[in-house]
């Protein structure tokens, strides 16, 4: 298959047509549609389907395409705040999750592979070799694997259908009304497929077609669901089960299911093939490059990629740049993190990441020269994940200022001093407003201080229409491996493995000589560093999920700092004639833009089936709660 390789990236879509030589135009042959038979005699469009499949995985913040915006809901549930336009104001105003959120029930696509892996074997047998029918059938398999997985971790067990289900107009469709399985059953499904294919699957190498290494991703993240699942969940109260076990699994398989995880994890990192990517000295801009980066790194694992040669791009950097530097006058500035993400990442010294801005007693402002000096020391994984006031991007300082602090003598106190106008200049002639913000209502300026690094394209006009971006969507890299393996070996008593593979991973942070200790290292400190490596890799709110946390962590209280999203605005002092003047100082207030607090319930913990799902299979068990 090695020559077909290349239509991966393009061949997304199957232009197919039959023209008809009849006259009568309600006579003439579908002009869209192939045979079977003739699409497994062309290897171009047997690639294409492939490609087409790889396409159709899902994803809930992934980058997608040039219409593709699952991107936004990294403002619902992950570490930020939506800033843009007042259309999507909702998504900073959600009073409960919806008991349909996350849903996914998709058996048109898994029909779709397992029809594509019967004819594997059906047509293929004149164009293909055995050997390329084992790899096609092997990448097939691990599609519908990766599939049966974004289903189970959102519905819970789902029916596992692996053969072609066929009516057979009796006018009975009861042999077609499959059961749900149980969870755990279609989490050993998941890990059987990946057992029995990663051997033969070949594509060594290759980061946009699954290879051995990518199946044990898989295994490694799958296994690690299954185990904290079946862990946690049996702790909850009340716990979120089913009576035939389509909910919940056994607290006794948590063991079972950590070290097949921590196995499978400890074969991609003792291979050799991928390394933890350190190409650039500069912590920051290194981490920032782990994920961008397409040349020479080998931690990623596998990708969906983009090709801006070929057409096939996003607008990512376009709807998410930082607003003082676009390049199109029409481009957004919409996905902007939050405090409460900035402050979790510690500072180098092992310290706690809250940011000092008053003085200890809290009767004065701490002043800073520079906006950066306040986020100085901190783990490099901040800079290279957010843009906070003062850092670079594109050769240029994102500067912001929300604008001035003017002191007041007869109240002793000072004044704030803010303007719709940015890039605006105060009195004195100096800067009142920065041309990127931060605001408290303007759209598509930040709302809570920063902007996202991540993900967004440092190359020329990428933020403009006509260029736009070719940055991959990361599925798997050896960065969650290091860590899937640190939690795995945690849960299970092997702290020092847990310590060996956390700290490689924080010492590439820039913490060196404050990495963690077998006495300092805790169950809370693994998962904290998935919050600091991991952001807005769609990780956050399953993370949450697995270790049965979200419905404590989003209570749906003002109370709780995670309920609500903290932004930080920068103003500069004016006090002439004193040494505090055009110093620099710093207020942490709610997001203007942000509504109510974050609810997270119990049935949240599984998505709801469809009533029409129910309504055509009696056999489905309705999920708890719902």
């Amino acid at each position: 298959m090695k020559n077909i390789s290349k239509y991966i990236i393009v061949g997304v879509g199957l232009l197919l047509s039959s023209v008809s030589c009849k006259k009568d135009f309600l006579e003439r042959e579908p002009v869209s549609i192939v045979t079977d038979e003739d699409l497994w005699k062309d290897p171009k469009l047997i690639v294409g389907l492939l490609a087409n499949y790889y396409n159709r995985m899902p994803t809930d913040q992934g980058l997608t395409d040039q219409a593709g915006s699952q991107w936004r809901n990294m403002s619902v549930y992950d570490d930020a705040l939506w800033s843009g336009n007042s259309n999507d104001q909702w998504r900073n105003d959600i009073p409960s999750y919806g008991r349909d959120w996350w849903r996914l029930y998709d058996y048109g696509f898994i029909r779709d592979l397992n029809l594509a892996i019967d004819n594997v074997d059906k047509y293929g047998g004149s164009s293909l070799t055995d050997e390329q029918k084992t790899q096609l059938k092997a990448e097939f398999r691990f599609i519908r694997a990766y599939q049966y997985f974004e289903m189970v971790k959102r519905m819970g067990g789902v029916p596992l259908v692996t053969s072609q289900l066929i009516y057979d107009y009796s006018g009975d469709p009861s042999p077609l009304q499959q059961p749900r399985a149980k969870e755990a059953e279609v989490y050993d499904f998941i890990a059987s497929e990946m057992d029995a294919i990663q051997d033969v699957i070949a594509n060594g190498g290759s980061t946009g077609r699954a290879n051995k290494y990518t199946c044990l991703a898989l295994k490694s993240r799958a296994m690690l669901y299954a185990a904290t699942i079946a862990k946690y969940n049996a702790l909850l109260t009340p716990s979120v089960v089913t009576a035939g076990g389509e909910v919940g699994i056994p607290a006794s398989r948590a063991n079972e299911y950590f070290q097949k995880s921590l196995d499978a994890s400890k074969a991609i990192i003792n291979s050799g093939a991928y390394s933890l990517y350190k190409g650039n000295p500069n912590p920051g801009e290194n981490f920032y490059e782990a994920i961008v980066k397409k040349a020479n790194n080998k931690e990623v694992i596998f990708v969906r990629d983009f090709l801006t040669s070929k057409a096939k791009k996003h607008g990512f950097t376009y709807d998410n740049i930082a607003r003082g530097i676009r390049e199109d006058n029409l481009s957004s500035s919409n996905i902007t993190p939050s405090l409460n993400l900035v402050e979790s990442y510690d500072n180098l010294d092992g310290t706690a990441g809250t940011l000092k801005i008053r003085t200890p007693d809290n009767s004065d402002y701490i002043y800073f020269d520079k906006t950066t000096d306040l986020f100085a020391n901190k783990d490099a994984r901040l800079y290279g994940t957010v843009i906070f006031p003062g850092a670079s991007f594109k050769g240029l300082a994102i500067d912001m200022q929300a604008g001035v602090k003017k002191w007041d003598a007869a109240t002793n106190a000072y004044q704030t001093v803010e303007s719709a106008d940015l890039g605006s200049a105060y009195t004195d002639g100096k800067l009142l407003v920065a041309p990127s913000g931060p605001h408290r209502s303007i759209m598509e300026v930040s709302n809570t201080g920063f902007y996202l690094r991540k993900y967004i394209d440092s190359g020329a006009g990428t933020s403009t229409r006509g260029i736009q971006s070719d940055v991959w969507w990361v599925w798997f890299r050896l960065g969650e491996i290091y860590l899937n393996a640190a939690e795995a070996a945690f849960e299970l008593g092997q702290i020092s493995d847990a310590l060996t593979y956390t700290n490689a991973i924080r010492e590439r942070a820039g913490f060196g000589a404050n990495n963690y200790s077998s006495a300092t290292l805790t169950l809370e400190k693994v998962r904290k560093e998935r919050r600091s490596e991991l952001a807005f890799e769609d990780h956050r709110l399953w993370d949450l999920k697995r270790w049965r946390i979200a419905d404590k962590v989003w209570n749906g209280t003002e109370s709780n700092p995670e309920d609500v999203v903290y932004a930080l605005y920068p103003y500069r002092v004016v006090r002439p004639g004193d040494p505090r003047d055009g110093k620099i100082v710093f207020d942490k207030l709610r997001a203007p833009r942000f509504g109510a607090p974050r609810f997270f319930q119990l049935f949240n913990y599984y998505s709801s089936f469809d009533q029409s799902v129910l309504n055509n299979n009696p056999k489905i068990v309705p999920n708890p709660f719902n």
